[in-house]
């Protein structure tokens, strides 16, 4: 697989999961880089630096081939699973547990108060 087709293949998966629109991955990371986590991102960058040597014969040769599919695998790893209904039950899931956490601490320190007043033995 060549430089260009894994920067093409995180560029759809971006789009699809994501719903980021722009020509190629460029200009849909410039857009969509505070939705991914910064290794991802980083990662990201690293293969549109690479897409973008790659169209150079002379700079094809110098790059760190290992180094890129690492980048793609790092990419394609956290944006293959990411579904729409995922995000959607983790954003949930986390509002939830906050506010369990948030009435589990309240009560803890209401009953705490009152054992402390005297009112609970």
């Amino acid at each position: 697989m060549s430089v260009q087709q894994m920067a093409d293949r995180v560029a759809e998966l971006m789009e699809a999961r994501l719903r980021i629109k722009g020509e190629g991955l460029a200009a849909k990371l410039k857009r969509g880089r505070r939705f991914l986590p910064r290794k991802v991102a980083a990662s990201a960058e690293f293969l549109t630096e690479a897409a973008e040597q790659s169209q150079m014969p002379k700079l094809l040769i110098q790059l760190d081939h290992e180094k890129v599919a690492l980048a793609y695998d790092t990419c394609v790893r956290y944006l293959k699973p990411l579904g729409r209904g995922a995000r959607r039950r983790a954003v949930v899931l986390g509002i939830v547990t906050s506010f369990a956490f948030s009435i589990l601490a309240t009560v803890t320190l209401v009953a705490g108060v009152l054992v402390w007043r005297g009112y609970i033995p």
